[in-house]
């Protein structure tokens, strides 16, 4: 229930004020921090970058995700490397995750927002941090929101990156990989220089399952069910910045770095 949750955020805040002043106190944090931050509970640091991208498969994401993080100096966090290094780690959390993907399952969303919370605690967020596959879908979003306006302060910024579809469907689908090393390639974008054969190795190039239409559109599909709630909730916040992800890879970052700038 309602009531139930912001009694449950009241005690996280009070837990997280306790701790901020006995760091104050051990001399640990030293020049951010003061009696009127702890008593608000505002973010310590106002020069934080904590912004999440969004897209679909084959949009770019991850690639912007990469530059913004080198531009800002701050982590590029994807749920695919939280939980391999998780799962190395064989923290509790990663033995959880590690159980469920064992099996071939989703991690519940539970399990995926802790370890995403777990990971932006860690030193090198502490300018910020840019997410890249969460929050999937409008629970996780609800629940890092809460977390976050507890301890370290909203939102700055959400990237929403549009291709049309069947651009989409053709990045997607022109997808090779070589059998025996494994390097990429793209029928368009990036082939090889003797057809079906990788420049490397020699191994023979092969599209994989995901890379077949009927798949993709099936990603597609998922993705706009699952993550298109989670944009019309940050957009009704007003957080949400469109990026024409159509564009050469320069011309995108250049779109994202003009947003960067006007952020306060």
């Amino acid at each position: 229930s309602q009531r139930k949750r912001r009694e449950t955020d009241k005690h996280y805040l009070s837990l997280w004020r306790h701790s901020l002043t006995l760091l104050c106190k051990s001399g640990s944090v030293r020049g951010f921090i003061n009696n009127e931050t702890i008593s608000k509970g505002v973010r310590v640091m106002s020069s934080t970058r904590q912004i999440i991208i969004v897209g679909p498969p084959g949009s770019g994401k991850g690639t912007q995700a990469d530059l913004i993080s080198r531009e800002l100096g701050i982590p590029h966090i994807s749920t695919g490397n939280i939980f391999r290094e998780a799962i190395h780690k064989d923290s509790e959390l990663g033995a959880t995750a590690r159980s469920f993907v064992e099996k071939g399952e989703l991690v519940p969303d539970h399990i995926v927002t802790a370890l995403v919370l777990e990971r932006i605690k860690e030193d090198d967020c502490r300018k910020g941090f840019i997410l890249d596959g969460y929050p999937r879908n409008l629970d996780q979003a609800l629940d890092l929101d809460r977390n976050l306006e507890i301890s370290d302060g909203p939102l700055d910024l959400v990237l929403n990156m549009v291709v049309e579809r069947g651009e989409l469907v053709r990045r997607l689908t022109g997808r090779r990989v070589c059998r025996k090393c494994g390097a990429v390639y793209h029928i368009v974008f990036k082939p090889a220089l003797v057809a079906g054969r990788c420049d490397l190795c020699g191994g023979e190039l092969y599209q994989r399952s995901d890379d077949q239409s009927e798949t993709v559109n099936k990603r597609l599909d998922v993705f706009e069910k699952q993550t298109g709630p989670v944009i019309g909730h940050y957009r009704r916040r007003g957080l949400v910045r469109d990026i024409d992800g159509s564009c050469s890879r320069d011309e995108v970052f250049q779109a994202i770095r003009k947003v960067l700038n006007n952020l306060k």
